[in-house]
């Protein structure tokens, strides 16, 4: 799974509720891979809106990757800003973590 789809996820679990439990989902004894993938500016700036931004920093930061900004910028308005995206690529991109072994269970220990 990407960072990409991880940030899109979160627990509907009854123990999560509307807490800060149900996103991001945290990351634990995660196996980390990196694949190389095209670079495609049109898809990421397409995605910015769709990003949370303080998720992505949490879960890279989880994953030991530390290329982002911490504040949010605004890659919408900035044309000249092909190394941020270049990272954003990378980070959202070509870190993967394996789910081997079928899918794996998402749901809180609470429900």
């Amino acid at each position: 799974m990407r960072l990409l789809t991880h940030n899109l996820l979160a627990c509907h679990a009854k123990g999560c509720g509307n807490s800060s439990k149900n996103f991001p989902l945290e990351l634990r004894n995660v196996q980390l891979e990196q694949i190389d993938a095209d670079y495609n500016e049109v898809f990421l700036r397409g995605f910015l809106p769709k990003l949370h931004w303080q998720a992505l920093i949490s879960a890279a930061k989880q994953l030991g990757q530390t290329s982002l900004p911490e504040q949010e910028p605004d890659l919408l308005q900035q044309q000249e800003n092909d190394q941020l995206l270049q990272a954003l690529h990378h980070v959202l991109l070509e870190h993967v973590y394996a789910i081997r072994s079928g899918i794996p269970n998402m749901v809180s220990k609470a429900s």
